[in-house]
């Protein structure tokens, strides 16, 4: 019996799906120097057919980043708890969690900020998520130095100390050996830069 076009569209996406999943492994692995032959090789398919796919391996590259640009990993972590000083620890701590949980998206992304060829929908969308979490964060400082949780001081010059330390830990792991585990710090070590927790030293409620 003859396939139909169905059967002939999913024999396209699952090789669709190879030839990124071993990208992403290979991209993850040896950045940017990875060819379509290494590609086609972690995959299992013949260089010819990845070429079916995708014209070159900087195609296939973006394919991957607008892919994590539209998942949720990278995205702006949700604070919650019963104050902000305590919604602003459960954002960092997010954020931490996520670059323990998927090295491969923080190597991706400096690898991406790398390449001056990167079209400008995937960089409008990094800067956007950027902005993003910055904003997240900034209220978040602002309200919990209203209510003295937080030391005084210029908040956006507070937001650009964790943004920093929060950009240092990324870089690690974006340039570590991927079979290397990178020890990432607590929330807590990077909110010190904001003053002491005022809660620390109080007793049961």
């Amino acid at each position: 019996m003859p396939r139909t076009e169905r059967a002939y569209q999913e024999i396209r996406d699952r090789a669709n799906r190879k030839i990124l999943e071993a990208a992403r492994a290979v991209f993850a692995s040896k950045g940017l120097g990875a060819t379509v032959a290494d590609i086609a090789s972690e995959a299992g398919v013949s260089q010819g057919l990845a070429y079916r796919y995708f014209p070159s391996k900087e195609e296939i590259f973006h394919t991957l980043l607008r892919q994590m640009l539209q998942s949720e990993v990278g995205g702006s972590a949700a604070g919650s708890g019963r104050t902000p000083r305590e919604r602003l620890e459960r954002f960092v701590s997010e954020t931490i969690r996520l670059r323990r949980e998927h090295p491969e998206f923080y190597r991706f992304l400096f690898q991406a900020l790398s390449d001056r060829r990167l079209p400008k929908d995937i960089r409008d969308g990094l800067a956007a998520r950027g902005q993003e979490t910055r904003e997240s964060m900034r209220r978040l400082v602002v309200e919990a130095q209203v209510d003295g949780e937080v030391s005084g001081g210029e908040p956006d010059q507070l937001v650009d100390a964790i943004l920093a330390c929060l950009e240092g830990l990324s870089m690690r792991l974006a340039y570590s050996d991927p079979s290397a585990e990178v020890r990432l710090p607590d929330a807590g070590v990077i909110l010190r830069l904001l003053g002491p927790d005022p809660s620390k030293g109080r007793g049961p409620a």
